[in-house]
């Protein structure tokens, strides 16, 4: 099955939103962590729960990232013998790496949803004094893992298809770990604002 541009646009678009949002998130835990840190040496009392509700927004903002980087093409590739890899090899080896990926996603989202149907049963509560019911802060972990984890399998049909027409490559420049030359090309695009035309910093 091959991918339209709408499916990865729907993708990123999707994962974008979630990514905004954690980042929201993380911008009011900064704010109540502020406000707690002023509260105990100002006002004598404290915000109960702040580490734990930054716990939980950690993990959930990681499952995300999962994702996030995923689109990107930011997870870890040592590529140190695949560089030197004739094309046509390695696009069966990037397109095996998808596979795999893929895989360990697809692994990670069962254990996922395990842990949240024992929550379930048992009615499992943090130790903590706000004893949150755990399965709301995992509800929202596995959404992140479940993102993570159809985007690997829709760019692993994606890679396989595109091996199967010998579209040698179209896998390499997609599925392939950056060069350094597109590394710097997309470090200099985010700095772009804040370098003049002469190449200085202002």
């Amino acid at each position: 099955m091959q991918p339209d541009n709408k499916t990865f646009a729907l993708l990123n678009n999707v994962v974008t939103a979630v990514a905004i949002a954690c980042g929201w998130a993380l911008l009011a835990l900064c704010a109540l962590t502020g406000y707690d840190i002023l509260a105990r040496r100002l006002l004598g009392h404290s915000v109960q729960g702040v580490d734990e509700i930054g716990g939980y927004i950690l993990a959930i903002t990681a499952s995300v990232g999962f994702a996030a980087a995923l689109l990107n093409r930011m997870h870890t590739r040592i590529d140190l013998v695949l560089a030197i890899m004739p094309p046509r090899l390695r696009a069966v080896m990037n397109t095996f790496a998808a596979l795999c990926l893929a895989g360990f996603a697809l692994f990670m989202a069962q254990k996922a949803f395990v842990t949240l149907n024992e929550t379930l049963e048992f009615g499992s509560r943090a130790s903590t004094p706000l004893q949150t019911p755990l399965w709301i802060p995992q509800s929202l972990w596995i959404m992140g893992i479940l993102l993570f984890a159809i985007i690997s399998c829709v760019m692993a049909a994606h890679a396989t298809w595109l091996l199967f027409r010998g579209q040698i490559d179209t896998i390499n420049k997609q599925y392939g770990p950056p060069s350094i030359d597109e590394e710097t090309e997309a470090s200099l695009a985010m700095a772009g604002p804040q370098i003049n035309p002469e190449g200085l910093n202002k």
